[in-house]
This record gives C-alpha cells, structure tokens and sequence, in this order.
C-alpha cells in the first residue's frame, strides 16, 4: 500500500495527500482507496498523527468500506511507528481473531511485528494467514495473492535459522526472480541494510540489480492502457438512457468480444501493461458533468476509461492462470475468454 518512490523523483508527500483527498471528495466511490494512498503518502511525510487521523475517518464509514481489516492493519503498523505501540499490539490481535479472507492485512501485520525484530511472533502470523488462506487451495498452486504470506514466511524463518519445511520449499517454487529466496532472505545480507558500511550497500545493490529494471520499467507507467468494460445490467441502463451510444455496443455480447479481440491485437503489436476498466452509470455521468460534455458522445468513453485507470481502478489483462474471467462469468479466464488463447 505504500506509494513507490525512485530516489530520483522527488515527491512533495504533503501535497500529494493533500491532492489525494481532495481527488476523494470528488469521486466519493473510490474514496477508500484514494485516502489510504493519502495517508501512505502522510507517513512517508513523516506526518504519522495525520495518517492515523486519516485511517479512523476511514473506519467511521464501516459500513461501505471494501476491506476494513486492510485499514486497521495499515494503522496499528502506523501507530507502532510514533511510538503507540500498545494500541498497535491491541489492533492486531483483534485482527488476528477476526481472521480475515484477505492476505494483505496478514502480510502487514506480520511485516510490523518482524520490523521490530519480535520474529517468532511475526512466523506465527504468517503461518496462521496461510494456514487460514491455503486451507482450501490447491496446496502446489496457490492464488497470487497468497504468495507474499509464504514469501514473508520464509523470510522470517530463514532470519530465525529454522530449517525449510513444505511451505518453505513451495515459496522457493513460487519465486521466479533470478536472485533466489534463500539468497534474497540470507540474515547477512538483511542485516546488511542497516550497515553504515559502503561495501555491504553495495553489495546489496549488486544482487537486486537482476530485479531492478523490470521494476523501473513498471513504475514509468503508473497506469496500463485500459479498455472500457460494461457488465450486462450497467450496459442495459446506460443505453436506456443514452440510446445514441448503441452504435458503439451493438449488444453486450460483441461489447465482449470487442475487448477481448481489442486486448489481443494491442499485445500482438507489443503494447504491454494491458489493463480492464469497469464502468458504472453514475460514474460515468458524473465523470461527463465534470467534463462540461454530454454521457451521450462516444467519444468522451476513452477518457472515461482512462481516468478509471488513473484512479487505480484497472485490472491486468490477462489474468492469471486460475483467476476468474474479467467479463464476471464465474468461470476461469482460460475455460471462458481466454479459451481461444
């Protein structure tokens, strides 16, 4: 959840949260996620009262928040920061009992507790997360979500000297990076980050420099091209109201097929970083309001979408191997759109 930041771009962390929450306030149904990327943005400031400040408005609103565990993880990590360490440890076991169905408020969690070099108590987290999460996977291919717990894992075991177990040695598998797991997580060089020795840094510089340019190269994008997606209900009532944008959907089957061939011919002629927008009526018609033009001109739904995608709200395209298809079939991407692959 935190913002990337390249030693060479200097960012002004303050105007940006602020930016950030004004950005909030005029798109209110993204406004989750566009004050929890404030409130990193507050923490890298150095401001962490006000990142906290911005995580209990967000949890006042329970009732329509996506992922509330997400945001209580953000903030006890926060608060352990600045000193609140018995609230943070409060909010973590409470999390830990809840037992949330998504892996990124374990991976926090665990992450805060390792960070303060408590690392059996950070194993156990990781492992109960995974233990709760990968109890109903596949136990040889486990969701991607999933991979930073086993990951994590095997990082602080591998800091406690504790020989590999299954776990251990599916994170291995899993990890396709040329610089391997047991060399990414070796003790010497972890604690090397902390050294005031020119030669440890650069040391450390030279293994991720394998990693380093894929990284760059993704950050020099900071959204994909994204294709605009109609689910069924959402196309019916948007040509309902603005009929003139039929020739432009026929019918939401060929809307369909439209994407996944435009997808296709945008890959095969090397554009990457390929990407899926959904969009909504009331979205949509306040984003044409803000634009002083009419929902019904065609041609303001390519800005549409890439507004969508600068707002976070793109998915990648393809998905990835088991991952259900973009068009909410229900059915995996390979055995739906994907099946002519």
């Amino acid at each position: 959840m935190r913002p990337d930041t390249p030693a060479e771009n200097v960012v002004d962390h303050t105007a940006e949260a602020a930016r950030l929450e004004r950005t909030a306030g005029l798109y209110p149904e993204d406004a989750e996620a566009l004050l929890l990327r404030a409130a990193a943005h507050l923490e890298l400031s150095g401001d962490r009262p006000a990142a906290t400040a911005l995580y209990d408005r967000l949890l006042t609103a329970t009732d329509t928040l996506e992922n509330p565990s997400l945001i209580r993880a953000l903030k006890a990590s926060n608060l352990w920061e600045y000193d609140h360490e018995a609230e943070a440890r409060a909010i973590i076991e409470g999390i830990r009992l809840a037992a949330p169905r998504d892996p990124a408020p374990w991976v926090i969690v665990a992450e805060a507790l390792e960070s303060h070099d408590e690392l059996e108590a950070a194993e156990e987290t990781f492992t109960e997360g995974a233990r709760r999460l990968l109890a109903a996977e596949d136990a040889t291919d486990p969701a991607p979500a999933t991979h930073p717990l086993l990951y994590g894992r095997h990082r602080v075991r591998r800091m406690r000297g504790l020989p590999h177990d299954t776990w251990d040695t599916l994170a291995d598998t899993l990890h396709t990076s040329p610089v391997s797991l047991d060399e990414l997580h070796d003790p010497k060089r972890i604690w090397s980050l902390g050294s005031d020795n020119p030669a440890d840094l650069e040391a450390e510089i030279s293994r991720l420099r394998a990693e380093l340019g894929a990284y760059r190269e993704a950050l020099s994008r900071p959204f994909p091209v994204a294709i605009l997606h109609w689910p069924a209900p959402e196309l019916s009532e948007l040509l309902s109201a603005y009929p003139t944008l039929s020739t432009e959907y026929p019918s939401h089957g060929e809307h369909l097929t439209t994407i996944e061939s435009s997808l296709r011919e945008l890959a095969a002629s090397g554009t990457d970083n390929l990407g899926i927008v959904t969009g909504t009526v009331p979205s949509y018609e306040a984003f044409a309001a803000s634009e002083g033009a009419s929902p019904g001109d065609a041609t303001l739904l390519p800005q549409y979408a890439t507004t969508l995608a600068a707002r976070g709200r793109a998915v990648a395209w393809p998905p990835e191997r088991g991952v259900g298809c973009w068009c909410e079939s229900g059915e995996t991407y390979s055995g739906c759109h994907g099946a002519a692959q």
